[in-house]
């Protein structure tokens, strides 16, 4: 059988008595960070005796194609494998999904054992609404490619869920209320389950002022409220001709636009071009 096996985010007493024993009893353990898992391994030992033939191997996104084959390969063979990534459950912006398709092809069963997960966590700890959510993973690092997403999620009911990395949170807040307004509200949970575990809430106005020069410490989960669901149609000829004639070139006209439309860069740009032609061409 091949287990997917979800794990702690920070707090080794957050692994279940059922994973334990499965991580206890595996023939193989596919793991993203093979040094943390032995940590693991070793506190899931506390609880009992292993298996003394259990091996480690790699399953990290390097690799993740070909070792997914090879863990089916095993399972095949009569072996019982676990799959853990570093934290958390695996195949939620961790390896792991391909390992689970593989094994469904091959018609080999496959239980997954639930854990702990920072987008719930962090959900549940920001107190915003919580019955119809969004998870997004972590959002482009360009930054044109990121405001064209959020431009896309301008409206969206759903509380929306990111991952992002300490040193991006700032852009990525900045970006977030120029997209849906600095009074949208939000939280950043930081260090969850950990001794610093906290969740800081506010406006992503106010978030954004915070952590534009001092990044927050520690692995971070975004949480925003959803949109109103009401789409306002936006003349994008009019729009651009009012931001053109504001002094803004083509170029930055079209990116004021793409978050509040999520239209793609090159559409707006070419368009703003087109209009800036006409317009100077026009003129006396």
């Amino acid at each position: 059988m091949l287990y997917v096996v979800g794990t702690p985010i920070g707090n080794l007493e957050d692994l279940s008595l059922r994973a334990a024993r499965i991580l206890r009893e595996a023939d193989v353990i596919a793991a993203e960070d093979t040094r943390s898992a032995k940590t693991l391994l070793a506190h899931a030992d506390a609880y009992g005796p292993s298996n003394p033939a259990r091996t480690i191997v790699s399953f990290f996104d390097g690799n993740e194609a070909s070792r997914a084959a090879e863990l089916v390969t095993m399972v095949a063979a009569g072996k019982t494998v676990a799959v853990i990534s570093e934290a958390g459950m695996p195949g939620v912006s961790d390896p792991g999904q391909r390992a689970v398709a593989a094994a469904a092809a091959a018609q080999i069963r496959v239980e997954v054992i639930p854990g702990p997960s920072a987008a719930i966590t962090a959900l549940v700890g920001s107190g915003l609404p919580s019955a119809r959510f969004t998870f997004l993973g972590f959002p482009p690092r360009d930054d044109g490619a990121r405001r064209e997403l959020f431009g896309t999620l301008r409206d969206d009911v759903s509380t929306l869920i990111f991952y992002e990395a300490p040193d991006r949170v700032g852009a990525t807040l900045a970006a977030l209320a120029d997209a849906f307004g600095n009074d949208r509200p939000a939280s950043l949970g930081r260090e969850l389950t950990k001794l610093y575990d906290e969740h800081v809430r506010g406006t992503l106005g106010e978030l954004a002022a915070k952590y534009r020069d001092t990044p927050p410490r520690g692995e971070c989960t975004l949480v925003v409220h959803g949109g109103t669901g009401v789409h306002v149609d936006i003349d994008l000829e009019a729009e651009l001709l009012k931001l053109l004639a504001s002094g803004l070139g083509p170029k930055d006209a079209a990116q004021r636009l793409v978050v509040v439309t999520g239209k793609p860069r090159r559409q707006l740009y070419q368009l703003a071009l087109s209009l800036q032609r006409s317009r100077d061409g026009d003129a006396p």
